[in-house]
């Protein structure tokens, strides 16, 4: 395969990736940390880590509006719940 088509289809992937986290805003990023050890923040992070590598200055607040579609401040109003005892025991379980 070529370089440029590979990266057109991990673009893709991606774009794919974001659209259904999009779609499945109930999917809370603890849910995710516990199932997946990673989450939308962390997608954020490693956007802003390629960002730097390609010297572009994206911050982490740019990444997450990038990755959550909007500001995370709007989208932590809207669509996240708090924490259950049951979600933070687990999360606690796998940090061990």
């Amino acid at each position: 395969m070529e370089k440029n088509t590979q990266t057109e289809i991990e673009a893709a992937v991606f774009r794919r990736l974001l659209k259904h986290l999009d779609d499945n805003k109930d999917v809370q990023n603890i849910d995710l940390m516990n199932l997946a050890n990673f989450c939308r923040n962390c997608l954020s992070k490693w956007y802003v880590t390629e960002a730097k590598k390609e010297q572009l200055a994206i911050d982490y607040e740019q990444a997450r509006e990038i990755v959550y579609g909007m500001p995370y401040s709007d989208w932590k109003a809207k669509f996240q719940k708090p924490a259950t005892e049951e979600q933070l025991a687990l999360f606690d379980a796998r940090a061990k």
